[in-house]
């Protein structure tokens, strides 16, 4: 329909008393180019006007693997909810998984394929045009027998549509697909392979334990599942008959976790690990009983209370009370965030699994569970490629060791300090092809951008990790039709391989998935002629899987291998006499890396705890700033040994005075319009150290100072100010006698 616009109104209102004449004149103001109405005689066969229906699939916004349920009406997605059959979540779903919408909506979604006309602007190409030319580059390194210098580098994928990129690397000669993920824990994975021998993560029961015992782990924000994670700590704190469950939490900045504890412990920066092994020490000393006593003993022979009590500011009698406490009660241990994100944080992870394996948790209701099986095998085409990895990458993309890299939904210009040079080094690839949705930092060095489905509009399958304690999958499915002219990425793999004269068995993504579903079937034992009958339920449930848990496995525990035990004293880079305060970077769960800076829901949610949105902000507290001389909206300058970034100081009174925090996630120089040019990105600020251990960058591990500019803004937050400036609040009494 046209629109009259304010002026035209007051004219045609202006003549109303013409008459018969006024209808001409309106007609003549609100002429427009002629359209016609076509009614839709024959609507496809899943629409029906004023009705809604509900489709089933699994969240991509983080690596949760929450199941949800998209509300279709008019073949339009309006809302997304929790999938209340899905173990994972149960029917419940954080902010960002709702802002999906925003993802899928989004006006800045790249929407045809784009070609780099090497003068900083993009030029739209057609889709054959496109594929033909990464086609005939992979078929000239192919022929020269240099699949080496062809690198993949994805985001975090999981299911058969990783399984489809061995396929195509097997087709077309690529050696190298590495996955980077700035969340993925890889200090956990490596210490749990270290002392438990598990390549898969554990499931941490927080449900049924009696004591939650965390180490930095922010587990009802940003700690692996945190949907699953919120739902435990419900349970534990509401659900348990016995009594109501006890929340401890260490962090020299209080997360959200840490606010709903019971007890929060500002522990030293980095001495997280050292805390847990002087409890271990009590526990080891007084309590435990196993054949291994003696030698663990000795082995913690120097984390005395008293030792551990100067080095982490946490009292010798806190000490030995949680020891206690830990030990006589169902408890769990975690570990996570800038507590295991230093030089030492593997170590931090082993110490944190000795305490859980001297209470005798392990395999136990309430404490680490190891997965059984996941629902079906994952094939292990990648390896995941840790700081130390993409640092490898660089050089030899610096080195010009690398003729074609192929890049999918990550962003490492971005979330990796600026100081690694990963930009300078993408310039020397001679062909970058960037497979995304969005024009990120990354994408933008591009010679070549072939944009993707949103994951409301693709195929695919997941096993989230970590899993539930028992085995289960999910699949994937679009919800809507696509909106624009983009492709999955399993169909880009499909039609390039094609492209390039290699036999391909499948049309598309979603033939193969369901194909590889079809074996899983009969491996199963079903019926090969009830095969699409499971597999419309299987898409209706949106889950498939086990329908109880594992039982008990304490006695498949393994004697810990207490040699593992190591220092934990994590390095800061920076010398504290020029550098006085701990920069603590933390994950938000509104942006997580900075993915979810591009979504305008996620951007106007207020911080849990400090209520800000829209920006970026250092939080000191307040003894230090009045040292400093500092109030809130005072524009400082942060600087560490890498660098500078100037942001508004914000006064928060849950955090040590020798730390400085800023959350991460805002500080895009490009993602859009609602991300860019917003904030800074701590990340810039972090000295490039990483654990020796697993490879890993050592996020937490920088010092900082901080320098007032004399300029100053007003955050922008929901909440008022949270004292009364002297005021009485309104009590019971005053009520009752006016």
């Amino acid at each position: 329909m046209t629109s009259i616009n304010r002026r035209d109104f007051f004219k045609f209102v202006g003549a109303g008393g013409a008459g018969a004449g006024a209808g001409y004149l309106y007609a003549e103001l609100v002429k427009r180019p002629q359209e016609l109405l076509v009614p839709q005689v024959v609507p496809p066969e899943d629409y029906s006007p004023g009705l809604a229906t509900w489709y089933n699939t699994v969240c991509n916004q983080c690596s949760g693997g929450c199941g949800i349920s998209v509300r279709i009406r008019e073949g339009e997605a309006k809302k997304i909810e929790g999938n209340p059959v899905h173990p994972v979540n149960q029917g419940r779903l954080c902010a960002l998984g709702q802002s999906g919408l925003n993802a899928l909506y989004n006006p800045d979604r790249l929407k045809t394929p784009l070609r780099n006309n090497n003068e900083g602007r993009f030029q739209g190409i057609e889709w054959e045009e496109a594929i033909d030319e990464l086609a005939q580059k992979l078929n000239e390194s192919r022929a020269r027998r240099q699949s080496d210098r062809v690198q993949l580098l994805t985001g975090n994928i999981r299911g058969h549509v990783n399984g489809l990129i061995g396929h195509f690397m097997e087709w077309v000669g690529v050696a190298s697909h590495m996955q980077y993920d700035f969340t993925r824990p890889a200090n956990l994975y490596e210490a749990n392979q270290l002392t438990f021998g598990q390549s898969m993560l554990p499931y941490y029961d927080i449900r049924n334990t009696h004591y939650l015992l965390s180490f930095g782990a922010d587990y009802l924000g940003t700690w692996l599942s945190p949907v699953h994670n919120s739902l435990g700590y419900g349970h534990l704190r509401q659900g348990q008959t016995e009594k109501r469950g006890t929340c401890i939490q260490v962090e020299p900045r209080m997360s959200l976790s840490g606010a709903n504890a019971d007890e929060w412990l500002p522990a030293v920066p980095g001495s997280e690990g050292s805390l847990a092994l002087g409890i271990a020490n009590v526990i080891a000393n007084g309590h435990y009983t196993g054949a291994d006593q003696a030698e663990w003993a000795n082995a913690l022979t120097t984390y005395t209370p008293s030792n551990i009590a100067r080095l982490t500011g946490i009292s010798e009698v806190d000490i030995e009370r949680i020891a206690e406490e830990f030990f006589t009660n169902a408890s769990l241990a975690i570990a996570g965030g800038a507590a295991t994100a230093g030089t030492e944080g593997v170590a931090t992870h082993i110490a944190v699994n000795a305490l859980n394996y001297l209470a005798g948790n392990i395999g136990q209701k309430g404490g680490v569970i190891f997965n059984s099986d996941p629902g079906f095998a994952q094939t292990s085409t990648f390896e995941h490629a840790n700081y130390q990895q993409m640092i490898t990458l660089a050089e030899k993309m610096k080195n010009n060791e690398v003729d074609i890299l192929i890049l999918h939904d990550t962003n490492p210009i971005f979330s990796m300090p600026s100081s690694s040079n990963f930009q300078e080094a993408m310039e020397n690839v001679p062909l970058v092809v960037a497979l995304s949705g969005f024009m990120d930092e990354t994408t933008a060095m591009a010679d070549l951008i072939l944009p993707t489905d949103n994951y409301l509009e693709s195929w695919g399958d997941d096993v989230p990790e970590p899993a539930v304690g028992f085995s289960v999958a999910s699949i994937s499915q679009p919800v809507v039709s696509r909106l624009y002219d983009t492709r999955s990425l399993g169909d880009i793999l499909i039609d390039t391989a094609r492209m390039m004269g290699t036999e391909v068995s499948w049309d598309s993504t979603e033939a193969y998935i369901q194909d590889v579903w079809s074996r899983i079937y009969a491996q199963q034992g079903g019926d090969p002629s009830g095969f699409d009958n499971f597999w419309r339920s299987a898409l209706e449930a949106g889950v498939w899987g086990q329908e109880t848990a594992s039982t008990n496995q304490g006695s498949t525990v393994k004697p810990f291998p207490v040699n593992q035990l190591s220092d934990v004293s994590n390095k800061l880079e920076g010398d504290e006499s020029e550098y006085p305060f701990v920069l603590h970077p933390y994950l938000t769960l509104t942006f997580l890396d900075g993915r979810g800076a591009n979504l305008p829901w996620q951007q106007e949610l207020p911080d849990p705890l400090t209520s800000v949105v829209y920006n970026s902000w250092v939080e000191l507290n307040p003894g230090t700033a009045v040292e400093l001389g500092v109030k809130e909206g005072d524009v400082l300058e942060v600087t560490s040994p890498s660098g500078t970034i100037r942001a508004p100081a914000f006064i928060y009174e849950a955090i040590r005075p020798d730390v400085v925090a800023m959350p991460i996630g805002q500080g895009h120089e490009q993602y859009g319009r609602y991300a860019e040019q917003r904030g800074v990105n701590p990340i810039d600020l972090v000295v490039p150290n990483f654990d020796q251990r697993s490879g890993a960058l050592a996020w937490a591990g920088t010092r900082v100072k901080i320098l007032k500019t004399g300029e100053r803004v007003l955050l922008i937050k929901t909440d008022g100010i949270t004292r009364t400036l002297g005021r009485q609040i309104l009590g019971p009494s005053e009520a009752e006698h006016g």
